[in-house]
Order: C-alpha cells, then sequence, then structure tokens
C-alpha cells in the first residue's frame, strides 16, 4: 500500500492549488514582517561602503533599523501566540484500542482497502455524524522548507505523518442501530480523508489555518488576574492580527476543504459502493430517531437532574418503534437480526453511559461527574422516577402559584379552597375566552426561576463529584477531558411560550389525578417522551381537550374525557 497515494488520488490538484494559495498568504505575511529589516541591512550596508553618507542617511538608518527591530519583536510575538494557540476540539468521548479491538480493526481493513493511512485514534461523539479531527498540536509538526532534500527528509515526514493521522470520531447512534456492513460503508468517505492529510502542503495549509482560529479564540478569551487590562491589549493585537489574516484565508481554506471531501468521496467509490446507498438511509433514520429521543425523552430529565444512562440503546427501541408505525419502514426491523455495529466495542454500555453524560453536558449544560442532584436512571426506572415524577413537580408548581393569586380564604370557605385537586384547576380556568393569562405568566415566572438556579447550582459543581462514569475501556476515576465547566449549549427546543408551559402543567395534574384515582400508570413513549397508560395502553388523545380549557376556556370536553376513563376531580392528588 502506498501511504500517500497518487497526487490525482490525494484531493485533486484545486485542493493543492487552494492550499498553496493559503502557504503564499503566510509567505506574504512573514515578508511583510522581515520587509523593514531588509531595507535597514541595506542601508547599513551601503553606509558602510561609503555609498550613502550624510546626516540624513544616518538618520534614516537609525529610524529604519529601530522600525525594523519592533517590527521582528511583533511578528515573533504574533508568530509564537500563533503557534502555541491550540484550537478549539470538538467534544468527544475517547475510545482506546483495548476498549474497541474490531473497530479499530475495522477501520485499519478499511484503510488498507482506500490505500490511506489509517487514523492515529478513534472518539465517540454524542450525535449522528462522523469526521476526521487534527488534534495534534501545531509546533509539534512543521512543514519541510521548500527546497529541502526529498531524500534526506523521507523518513521524518513518515514520522511525522503517522503522528499527525487525525482521529476518527464517530458518531454513538451510529453503532447501535447500524449494522457492521452499513457501518464500514458510512465510514469509507470519512476514512478515505487521512489521505489528503498526510500530504505536506495541505497538513501545512491546514496548521496555518488552525493556528489563526486558535488565536481568536485566545484573544477573546476572559483575561484573569489583576493585571488583566494590561495583558488584554497584547492578546487583542495578536487576536486582530489573525483575523486579517483569516479573511484573506477564508474562501481558499473553505474551497480546500471541499475539495479535499470531493476527492475523498470518489476514492471511497469502490469500497461497499451498492450498500452506501442503504446506509445512507440509516443515517438520515437514526438522526430523526436521536433528536426525538433527545427532546421528548431525554430533556424532561435531564430538567429534573437525572439524565438517562443509556441514549444509543434508547435509539434503537425508538426507530424500532418508528419502523412499527410507519408502513413505509416495515424493512428497517428485519435488520435487527443482523450484527449491531456497537458489538465492536468490548463494553457498550460503558461507551453508552459516557456518550450519554456528554450528550446531556452538550445539549443541557449538566456537570461533568454524577451526584445527588445530577444522577443517571435507567430506563426501567423512567417512568417511575421522571415521568410520574415530573407529573407531580409540574402539578405542585401549577397549585402553588394558583394559591399567590388566590386571596385568603373565608371562614365559611374553610381550608378546601388550597386543596390540590383537578376540580380546583378547572373551575379556574372554565368560562376564561383566550385562556388564564394572570396563571400562564405565573407559571413561566416560576419556570424560569427554577431552571436559571439549577442551572447556577449544577454550573457550581454543588452536587459535588462521586465518581464518573468510566470513558470506554478507562478506569473510573479517569479525569474529565473536558474539564468541571459547562460545555456550549446546543438548545434542543426554542423556548416555550405561557400558554404552553400552562398546557403542560393542567395535563400534568390530569395524568396525576388519573394515576391516583383511576388506575392509571406512566409509561414511556419512545417517540413522543412521557405517556399516560390506561388499562395498559397509552392514550394520546389528551392533548385537545386540555388545550380547549386553556386557550378557550371551554372545560366540556375534558370533562367528558376524564368521565370516561373514571377520573374523580375532587379527590386530592398526590404531590412532590
Amino acid at each position: 500500500m502506498s501511504g500517500t497515494g497518487t497526487s490525482e488520488e490525494l484531493g485533486a490538484p484545486s485542493a493543492r492549488a487552494r492550499a498553496h494559495a493559503l502557504l503564499r498568504i503566510r509567505g506574504r505575511a512573514t515578508a511583510a514582517a522581515i520587509l523593514p529589516a531588509a531595507v535597514a541591512v541595506v542601508l547599513l550596508v551601503a553606509g558602510a561602503q561609503g555609498l550613502a553618507v550624510g546626516s540624513g542617511w544616518d538618520t534614516a538608518r537609525w529610524a529604519v533599523s529601530v522600525c525594523a527591530v519592533v517590527v521582528l519583536l511583533l511578528a515573533a510575538a504574533v508568530g509564537v501566540a500563533i503557534v502555541r494557540a491550540r484550537p478549539a476540539v470538538s467534544p468527544t468521548v475517547p475510545l482506546p484500542e483495548k476498549a474497541a479491538p474490531d473497530l479499530y480493526r475495522l477501520v485499519r481493513d478499511l484503510a488498507d482497502r482506500l490505500g490511506v493511512p489509517a487514523p492515529s485514534a478513534i472518539a465517540l461523539t454524542p450525535d449522528c455524524d462522523s469526521w476526521l479531527e487534527d488534534r495534534t498540536h501545531p509546533s509539534a509538526q512543521p512543514a519541510a522548507g521548500p527546497g529541502a532534500d526529498q531524500a534526506a527528509h523521507s523518513a521524518a515526514r513518515t514520522r511525522r505523518r503517522v503522528q499527525a493521522a487525525p482521529v476518527l470520531v464517530i458518531g454513538s447512534p451510529f453503532l447501535w442501530w447500524m449494522r457492521v456492513a452499513e457501518l464500514r460503508a458510512v465510514l469509507a468517505p470519512v476514512v478515505a480523508g487521512t489521505g489528503p492529510s498526510a500530504h505536506p502542503d495541505i497538513a501545512a495549509a491546514r496548521r496555518f489555518v488552525r493556528g489563526l482560529d486558535g488565536a481568536v479564540a485566545d484573544a477573546a478569551a476572559p483575561v484573569p488576574g489583576p493585571l488583566a487590562g494590561v495583558r488584554r491589549v497584547p492578546r487583542a493585537f495578536v487576536g486582530w492580527i489573525a483575523r486579517l489574516l483569516l479573511r484573506s484565508c477564508r474562501s481558499h481554506a473553505a474551497e480546500m476543504e471541499r475539495s479535499v471531501a470531493a476527492a475523498a468521496s470518489v476514492r471511497a467509490q469502490g469500497v461497499d459502493h451498492g450498500l452506501r446507498i442503504v446506509a445512507q438511509e440509516q443515517v438520515g433514520l437514526a438522526y430523526a430517531g436521536w433528536d426525538r429521543l433527545l427532546t421528548r425523552v431525554a430533556l424532561p430529565a435531564w430538567r429534573m437532574g437525572r439524565w438517562p444512562s443509556r441514549l444509543d440503546a434508547g435509539v434503537v427501541s425508538a426507530l424500532t418503534e418508528l419502523s412499527r408505525r410507519d408502513r413505509l419502514a416495515d424493512g428497517f426491523a428485519s435488520r435487527l437480526g443482523e450484527r449491531p455495529a456497537c458489538d465492536l466495542l468490548e463494553e457498550p454500555g460503558a461507551a453508552d453511559e459516557a456518550a450519554s453524560l456528554l450528550a446531556a453536558r452538550l445539549f443541557h449544560g449538566g456537570p461533568a461527574r454524577p451526584g445527588p442532584d445530577w444522577s443517571p436512571v435507567d430506563w426501567q426506572q423512567y417512568p417511575d422516577e421522571v415521568v410520574d415524577r415530573k407529573w407531580r413537580t409540574d402539578a405542585a408548581r401549577l397549585h402553588r402559584v394558583l394559591d399567590s393569586m388566590t386571596a385568603a380564604p373565608a371562614p365559611a370557605a374553610g381550608p378546601a379552597m388550597g386543596v390540590p385537586t383537578l376540580a380546583r384547576v378547572v373551575e379556574h380556568l372554565a368560562g376564561r375566552a383566550g385562556g388564564g393569562e394572570e396563571l400562564a405568566a405565573g407559571i413561566s415566572a416560576a419556570v424560569a426561576c427554577e431552571e436559571e438556579s439549577a442551572q447556577q447550582h449544577r454550573a457550581s459543581g454543588a452536587s459535588g463529584p462521586t465518581g464518573a462514569p468510566a470513558a470506554a475501556g478507562t478506569g473510573g476515576n479517569a479525569p474529565d477531558p473536558w474539564g468541571p465547566d459547562p460545555l456550549p449549549l446546543f438548545l434542543l427546543q426554542p423556548p416555550r411560550t405561557g400558554t404552553e408551559l400552562l398546557a403542560d402543567h393542567v395535563v400534568a395534574m390530569v395524568c396525576c389525578a388519573a394515576v391516583d384515582t383511576a388506575g392509571a400508570a406512566p409509561g414511556l413513549d419512545w417517540l413522543d417522551g412521557p405517556a399516560l397508560l390506561v388499562d395498559g395502553e397509552r392514550r394520546a388523545d389528551l392533548g385537545s381537550p386540555v388545550l380547549s380549557l386553556v386557550e378557550d376556556g371551554d372545560a366540556e370536553p375534558l370533562r367528558t374525557w376524564l368521565a370516561s376513563i373514571g377520573v374523580r376531580t375532587d379527590k386530592p392528588v398526590r404531590l412532590v
């Protein structure tokens, strides 16, 4: 196998041309930095030879020499800052080879078939995507000089390419839903991208752009300490220079990466071409199921301080349920008899748990360690520990807001006015035209206050570390590679309106009453989240009667629904 392949295979002439353009930008910046020094040298040599004499020339020599020294010092400082800058890397779960020898073997065999270097490592991301990511320090990968002798540097380049091979990041939902052959077909064009990564010009151009990205990020980061104002000035200057260069590089870098991706796709055409079409369908299906699982199932648990510890296993259940409901997906269930890609891991449960915790941190901002207020929950415990608790928490909040809106009861009314019954809620909303705006506003304020308080509590680490779930193949005391700070959040849902929140709380109150007075039970729907089970069957027809009450003040549809399953609205419900 050739470690680099032919020039045409490695990334198309357009990719190399764009890489050369990026390197020329770097060269022009270097030339601009040394231009004053070159002028100063010319003037000094001319003076030494008696060609440029006189007070005017002496003044010019001193001025240009001082300017050259200042520019060189500034250029050196900027260069060091760019070289030392570490660009941000994606949060992932490390997957060492001892934790997934079969997966590493599959990737290496794939690289051999494609004729490209194998990735240096594999990591998991809690998302439906896969990519290559270079995590080498820029200063550890110097580019060879333009006039270097190829024979003299051949061995050194080979060592650098092995060290600089990018990390293969695989979406963890793919491993649980896809079969082994499908995963290989999906990874083929991704792994093919290691070929351009080994090309010296493309690698040097990428290092240059990553260094600029890192320098811009460093300049934007807060500066701690008493001398923050003074230290911020050089950072701002470096950031200004880096942003200026990035603006010049943007179009070339984007076009280079597009050309590299196109070349990788062409190289991978000969590997599992027929299966790749089917595998791409599975990618779209996995993304749809993953999105539903996060927004409908995981998010309610995260908001309560619980994180489902087997999200990837839940993807299989969600997509199997989707296959059962959707006639167009009838054939997908038969795939489950084939070997799943997660069998390539030594401990799938440990990898799933680590990816599930990282998903909670990415999409909700939870802490890096489990604790009393941030604990895992199994799917078997989800109905009782999440669904039922969520309903009763929402019902309790609804009655607290009602209590705050209600004047002190008259002696004749007695204490019954504050009893948490469903009848109290229905009577408050019945007959109110556009719905209970005041009640909705009170609930919105209460929810916002509680969420802000919980987020600050988790961010401060008040729950305390009680042992993190091990990254796949590592010990339980492995350090968290992303530190204690919350990771950047990717909001799963837009902010809910007051009417939507009020409807959710009324639904919760109805479900509590149904469980306490009509023998219903909390359940889990893999696609829709918390569900009410009546006689073992899910009741999905509650939303419309509740909206009629909340939006129009019409209580009759809800009263009819309650009577159909025997709910007693006058009985108090249990709250948390």
